[in-house]
């Protein structure tokens, strides 16, 4: 049988059913149970489904594709550490960076689990000594602020985290730097001493050109403010597969923190890369998002397929995209803490899946692979972009995503938020109609989910992040593409280091010109 999943029946069953339009508002009239039909809880973390255009016989049919797709053989595979990302053969296996320390899960016949608690210990080691002060720079003084430097995965994951989770005071100031725009750490430098800064640097590679400028650049500073005959190495801390780059840029190997070749850049803020997550939040709360992976974890590989919540996502998902054709998917958590939530996402979602060449190195030609993601936190984007979600011409599918219980006082305000992500899922499927003015015309029926958690803490938190990871993931295998490398990024760099190097041999007229036009301004 062809790998392509259009070939498959179940795909073809349901091109046949997608023909039959579906209208929400019949579809609750018709069904009274349709709520608790189509809705699913799990410690804390309720979905519900219902907002979107699926029957029973379209959800049968769509578990009736993963399961032709070997969704479950897959996801098993994985667990296991089989060499699922088969282009850089590697296995895939953020997900043991959250199992029990007496599990056994083995990559080259070696398990893996005792080296990643030893990064765990050491982890909760030095967060606890900068957090108690303990924790001296090349002066004597104490580090009173962190700088994380990363780009991407080494960044996104713990800034996402951090931000949503950070809600009182914390013994260290943590910084994140990204951007190769010298504005950004610039910015950051300013608010800080060099006597008194410790720079995490996050690179697998320790060549990552926007990281390894921005590291340069703080070790420039530390350096010539202590001076230059001076050791500033307890001021630098690095998080990397390359031990040898991060030695010669003068990082002590007992400050370098592993990254390994079965963990992907935008999965791995559950390893060390978290390093800034434990040290802003404490330990204790960097275990608990990584238990929440954990339940997430469990239920992914032990719940029946039509009770799996990402495996219902992703195919909820498949059947927007693929059947009904939608090009985008809005994520609009309302929760001011979760607003960076849709950016790491975007990476973690477009990365993996925006592909267009199969697990056969063929091009895909007949159906389409990632949607395009994007978001902003209620209620600041119903001030923006949803009027296109309401009454723009393409339906846009939306996770709309809730919190219960806020983490301050102020409950009236709280009410407003909920109220507001109530009314716009409701306002999505109902619309309102008006005979005498067409520009006030709602036409409604687009489709929506809701997840509510019960709080925002690091457990649920934890939970909600794991929850997208399969969700990607079983999507990959409904497409028949690798989820897990990320050629795609390669390209532009290299023409970049080309046009540094001033090697303007494939240089296109256009570029050429522009090339000109800026050097000629900057003289």
């Amino acid at each position: 049988m062809s790998n392509n999943p259009t070939h498959k029946k179940e795909w073809q069953d349901l091109e046949k059913l997608s023909k039959t339009p579906l209208n929400l508002n019949d579809l609750f009239a018709k069904n009274p149970s349709r709520f608790s039909e189509f809705s699913i809880s799990l410690e804390g973390l309720f979905l519900d489904y219902s907002k979107q255009k699926i029957t029973q016989p379209i959800l049968q049919n769509l578990i009736d594709l993963a399961k032709a797709s070997d969704v479950e053989e897959k996801r098993d595979a994985m667990f296991a550490g089989g060499i699922i990302n088969h282009t850089e053969q590697r296995a895939v296996l953020h997900t043991a960076l959250r199992v029990p320390k007496d599990s056994i899960i083995e990559v080259d016949r070696k398990n893996i689990v005792p080296e990643i608690q030893e990064t765990l210990s050491r982890i909760e080691k030095l967060s606890n000594t900068l957090r108690t002060q303990k924790y001296l720079g090349a002066t004597g003084k104490v580090i009173t602020d962190v700088v994380s430097i990363g780009i991407g995965g080494s960044d996104l994951g713990p800034r996402m985290v951090y931000e949503a989770l950070n809600n009182d005071k914390q013994p260290i100031a943590l910084h994140f730097v990204s951007n190769i725009d010298a504005d950004d750490i610039e910015k950051t430098l300013q608010r800080c001493n060099p006597e008194t800064t410790l720079f995490i640097v996050i690179s697998k590679s320790f060549g990552t050109q926007e990281t390894l400028t921005n590291a340069l650049t703080a070790r420039a500073w530390v350096q010539n403010f202590i001076g230059k005959n001076k050791d500033i190495s307890n001021h630098f801390i690095a998080v990397s597969a390359n031990i040898n780059a991060a030695q010669k840029f003068g990082i002590k190997t007992d400050n370098i923190y592993p990254l390994w070749d079965w963990v992907n850049g935008r999965f791995s803020l559950w390893s060390a890369v978290g390093l800034p997550i434990a040290i802003g939040l404490g330990f204790d709360e960097f275990s608990s998002l990584l238990d929440g992976a954990r339940a997430m974890d469990i239920h992914f590989q032990t719940a029946s397929l039509k009770k799996n919540m990402p495996v219902l996502m992703a195919m909820i998902g498949i059947w927007n995209r693929n059947f009904l054709h939608s090009a985008n998917l809005a994520v609009l958590p309302y929760s001011q803490n979760l607003s960076l939530f849709p950016s790491y996402l975007q990476q973690l979602d477009m990365e993996s899946n925006g592909k267009s060449v199969d697990n056969a190195g063929q091009e895909i030609k007949d159906y389409m692979t990632a949607p395009v993601l994007f978001g902003e936190a209620g209620t600041n984007g119903q001030h923006s972009f949803y009027q296109l979600l309401h009454q723009g011409s393409e339906t846009i599918p939306c996770d709309f995503i809730g919190v219960i219980e806020p983490n301050h006082t102020h409950k009236n305000h709280h009410d407003m938020l909920l109220g507001h992500l109530l009314a716009q899922g409701q306002a999505m499927m109902k619309g309102k109609a008006s005979i005498q003015n067409a520009h006030k015309n709602f036409t409604g029926n687009k489709p929506c989910t809701t997840i509510l958690l019960d709080k925002l803490d690091a457990y649920h938190l934890g939970m909600l992040i794991a929850l997208y990871e399969h969700k990607i993931m079983v999507q990959g295998v409904i497409w028949n593409i690798n989820s897990f490398d990320q050629f795609g990024v390669e390209l532009g760099k290299e023409m970049a280091a080309n046009i540094e190097s001033h090697n303007f041999d494939n240089l296109d007229p256009s570029t050429k010109a522009l090339y000109s036009l800026i050097h000629k301004q900057q003289k």
